[in-house]
């Protein structure tokens, strides 16, 4: 059928459209944008908070074997198997090295994760349990869920946890409230007008988009090419979020600083793919 019908323009999309209707189709680019966004600016804080737990636990390492290290794999959780909960379990399987024995989610439905089961990742439902398990705990539930999500978390999340957020429309200050907890990144997205926001329509697979030059360029929280950025106030909360965990190792002010440039500055084959953003920390 797509061969029969490739090239109609009646079979397309857009073909039964109002021209009103087709006036917000930039709608459905600004949705691609900001999964491949937020799933891309996850996967590289896990490679980051992994690559300085390896420096920390082994800081006589040398730069070529900052991945080596098994006990250094974080634990990620993740809240919720909607589409971005989906999206982003398999960003973390196919583009960063966490194994899927280090991957579990809580879902209402753990039987409709059939597929995510398959590849080793352990599904149920207990947010509590996933709270006291994970190093790093992403919220994909929807904001309508979020007040009862929060009472299954409370008291449940380990200080060293760190919260990261896509629930949209509850800010940081009032999660932490609900949560009980302070260690929270929530990025905020900001729209820019320009005339490459059509890059994102060719994400219609991410993990295959996540190897596009242009659209990892696009992606940059520093840059506004794409018509998205995340900005500098999300580069500085990574920052902080590394330091923090620095602080919960017991690591001195200076060891920490240094522990971090180390990440940040690493050139080995492992350390190449942390610069996926071409960020330059040192400004």
């Amino acid at each position: 059928m797509v061969g029969v019908s490739a090239g109609l323009s009646s079979f397309s999309f857009e073909a039964e459209l109002t021209e009103e209707e087709k006036g917000l189709i930039f709608l459905r680019a600004r949705s691609a944008g900001l999964t491949f966004c937020g799933c891309a600016h996850a996967a590289f804080l896990c490679k980051l908070v992994q690559s300085l737990r390896c420096i920390i636990q082994d800081p006589s390492a040398d730069r070529g074997s900052l991945a080596s290290g098994e006990d250094s794999d974080i634990c990620v959780g993740i809240l919720g198997l909607g589409h971005m909960g989906k999206q982003l379990l398999l960003t973390l399987l196919e583009k960063t090295d966490i194994k899927p024995s280090y991957i579990k989610i809580s879902t209402r439905r753990p039987e409709s994760a059939v597929e995510s089961i398959k590849t080793g990742v352990e599904c149920f439902f207990d947010n509590g349990r996933l709270a006291a398990w994970a190093d790093v705990l992403f919220l994909c539930c929807l904001p309508s869920d979020l007040h009862k999500v929060c009472v299954d978390l409370h008291s449940h999340i380990s200080k060293r946890c760190l919260v990261y957020s896509f629930t949209s429309g509850v800010p940081v200050t009032r999660l932490a409230q609900l949560l009980g907890h302070n260690f929270i990144l929530k990025p905020q997205y900001h729209f820019f007008a320009c005339d490459t926001t059509d890059v994102w329509q060719s994400c219609t697979h991410l993990t295959t988009a996540l190897t596009d030059p242009s659209l990892i360029e696009a992606s940059c929280p520093l840059t506004t090419s794409g018509g998205i950025s995340v900005g500098l106030n999300w580069v500085s909360a990574v920052l902080y979020s590394l330091l923090n965990i620095c602080t919960y190792t017991s690591l001195g002010s200076s060891d920490a600083l240094s522990a971090i440039n180390t990440v940040l500055n690493d050139k080995s084959p492992h350390a190449v793919e942390l610069e996926i953003f071409s960020l330059d920390f040192s400004h």
